[in-house]
């Protein structure tokens, strides 16, 4: 597959500007186009309403951060609200005013659900905020991308993907050519062929700054066959920037799709787990790269764009219209609605939604509004059992089996209906334009979509809270052997510390032992032999210890004899010598208990001194860290040194 890739590459590499060779696809629909009722009149400029209503939620990603408030009077084209996230984009003031509201509104969503807003009250005055045009040329890349997000420009071909995300300097791709999608492949959606006809040289200096960004070798503008008009003002335009080529293609619905137009104007299919990117080629829309080109040439962030109203109202046209403008001002603008008018469609019939009312404003994602009637768009019929024609197969863009995956979501067969690739699906509607039995497949695919997303989304939160909590566990018992280490490590080094302290004060006493020994014999020996001497200094001490112990006997039996001389006169009573008695057995009893005492400290002493020598201490370590045993070993090794340092000195203190 990637030689695959990477021949498709060489080959539209290769390509000159002057090849005019068309691919077509599989698949496909020609509906009545019903463009001509929005092309008889120039683009008008709308005027200011009363109020304006900007949703947050305008684009792809992450909704921006509010940064004003209630009250705060703000200029036109001030950022009100900033990206939040790699996958956003910001909000401007389209006209100076108040900030009078921020919040939940209906929104043109196919839920008819409220979203967060702003609400906007002009002050008539329009006045601008100090713009900074920026020269492209001598900027570094990078800093061009990092302004185009806080320019709040999107995919304004209907898709609103962040536009500063598909330029990134991040040198992941390397794009070779640009495409611009002119094809504007959908029924009464007029608002890019207007655009061309009228706006066709900034338009090709905002491919110039695209091409810039991307580092792009070629760009190729892809224009079907029923824009004449748009054709030759492109062309004309185009002859100004170098390698840049215009090709036709035919009218066939949907060749307005960023991987068909790939296909039809060069011929390389993009597999459906590839980006084009991945191929060197990046497609921008028309709108798009006008909006680029006055961001950097003037300084003006994404405040407006061109909107096609057309349907059952009197006069089809294309306006200039400020984000957040209600829906019911654009209608005035065309002449209000013809009678019969039910309800109205924003986008183009084949992939638009009905509006929940008509008290929404307009979004960057609003390039067409339609006012239906029964007699353009008649009630659906109801759904008859599907009979196995393939006519969805044989109409559909991306080879898939329309039928099948039809079959797997209406009987919630969601695995299997992955397994056919359901997610390729880009949802167009040429399957249901060509049922014969009514039956709305893509209703089916979407319901099967959210059900998978919905799926995966839990089955990603039960698996973040497993992970979580076998970390949680994870980290407790790897704290409890930690303390559990840390305290055999004390507990070691105390035994070590207290070994060490009798050792000394052992060595002190026999050094002191010695000393006194010594000093005896030096002052009762005489001069001639050192044993001699030691012998006799040993004697005399013997004799003087058994001349101190035949005086203490004595004087125990005086003590004696005064006792039993004071017990036999006539003053002293049985009770005083009885009470001396039981005084005298207690004071035995404690010097016993006293003495056991100290023999099982003697003991305990011992065992301890035995144990820090032999160099035995409590160690739990079989499942501690790679760091905590290596910090053990670390101990070990110091003990050891201890150990040896102790023998040595026991040695030099024998020696």
């Amino acid at each position: 597959m990637n030689s695959i890739i990477q021949f498709a590459s060489k080959l539209l590499r290769g390509q000159t500007a002057e090849s005019s060779e068309v691919h077509k696809f599989h698949g496909g629909v020609h509906p009545e186009g019903h463009k001509q009722l929005s092309t008889s009149l120039p683009i008008a400029k709308l005027a200011i309403p009363q109020k304006l209503v900007l949703p947050l939620r305008q684009h792809v990603g992450y909704i921006p951060k509010v940064k004003v408030q209630v009250g705060d009077h703000v200029l036109k084209g001030q950022m009100l609200a900033e990206a939040e996230g790699t996958v956003s984009a910001a909000i401007h003031a389209p006209t100076s005013g108040t900030v009078t509201a921020i919040s939940e509104a209906i929104i043109p969503h196919p839920s008819g659900l409220p979203d967060m807003c702003i609400t906007l009250t002009p002050d008539g005055k329009d006045e601008w905020t100090t713009l900074r045009p920026t020269d492209w040329r001598n900027t570094n890349k990078k800093e061009l991308v990092a302004s185009l997000r806080a320019s709040g420009i999107v995919g304004l071909g209907g898709a609103t993907f962040p536009t500063h995300i598909k330029v990134r300097a991040d040198g992941k791709s390397q794009v070779h050519t640009l495409i611009l999608n002119a094809a504007e492949c959908e029924p009464y959606i007029t608002c890019d062929d207007m655009l061309m006809r009228e706006r066709a040289d900034e338009i090709v200096k905002g491919m110039e700054i695209v091409k810039f960004l991307l580092g792009a070798e070629n760009c190729i503008v892809g224009i079907e066959d029923n824009k004449p008009e748009a054709t030759a003002a492109m062309t004309e335009a185009c002859k100004a920037l170098p390698d840049t080529s215009v090709k036709v293609v035919p009218t066939l619905y949907p060749s307005g799709d960023a991987r068909r137009l790939i296909h039809l104007v060069s011929g390389v299919e993009i597999p459906h787990d590839k980006r084009s990117t991945d191929v060197g080629i990046q497609v921008f829309n028309v709108a798009t790269v006008l909006a680029i080109y006055r961001y950097f040439a003037f300084g003006e962030p994404s405040i407006d764009r061109i909107v096609t109203i057309t349907g059952s109202v009197n006069s089809p046209q294309n306006f200039k219209v400020l984000f957040g403008t209600p829906l019911q001002t654009l209608i005035d603008a065309a002449g209000g609605v013809q009678s019969g008018t039910t309800h109205f469609i924003m986008g183009g019939p084949m992939m638009g939604f009905d509006l929940p009312t008509i008290d929404v404003p307009i979004t960057k994602a609003a390039n067409c509004i339609i006012a239906a009637t029964p007699n353009l768009f008649a009630p659906p019929p109801p759904a008859m059992p599907c009979i196995r024609c393939a006519r969805c197969a044989d109409a559909c863009p991306v080879n898939l089996q329309p039928q099948e995956l039809y079959w797997f979501s209406k009987s919630d067969n969601f695995e299997k209906a992955r397994d056919y690739n359901l997610f390729d699906c880009i949802e167009c509607g040429c399957c249901t334009y060509v049922c014969p039995s009514n039956i709305p497949l893509v209703q089916y695919y979407r319901y099967a979509k959210s059900e998978i997303i919905a799926a995966d989304k839990a089955k990603e939160a039960a698996d973040l809270a497993r992970e979580r909590n076998e970390f949680r566990l994870a980290r407790i018992e790897r704290e409890k052997l930690e303390r559990a280490q840390k305290h055999a490590e004390r507990a070691a080094s105390s035994k070590t510390e207290t070994a060490k302290t009798e050792s000394t004060k052992v060595d002190a006493t026999k050094a002191e032992e010695v000393k006194a020994i010594s000093a005896t014999t030096e002052s009762e020996k005489p001069a001639s032999s050192t044993d001699d001497a030691k012998k006799a200094a040993i004697a005399a001490a013997i004799e003087r210890a058994k001349a101190l112990k035949a005086a203490a006997a004595q004087a125990g039996e005086s003590q004696k004899k005064s006792d039993a001389a004071t017990a036999d006169t006539p003053d002293a009573s049985g009770k005083s010598a009885q009470t001396e008695d039981e005084q005298a057995k207690a004071e035995q009893a404690k010097k016993d208990k006293q003495a056991l005492i100290a023999a099982a400290i003697e003991r305990a002493k011992a065992q301890k001194l035995a144990a820090a020598q032999a160099g035995i201490a409590p160690k739990n370590v079989e499942d501690a860290s790679p760091a905590v045993k290596a910090e053990i070993s670390e101990i070990d090794a110091i003990r050891e040194k201890a150990k040896q340092a102790v023998k040595a000195q026991d040695s030099d203190s024998e020696a």
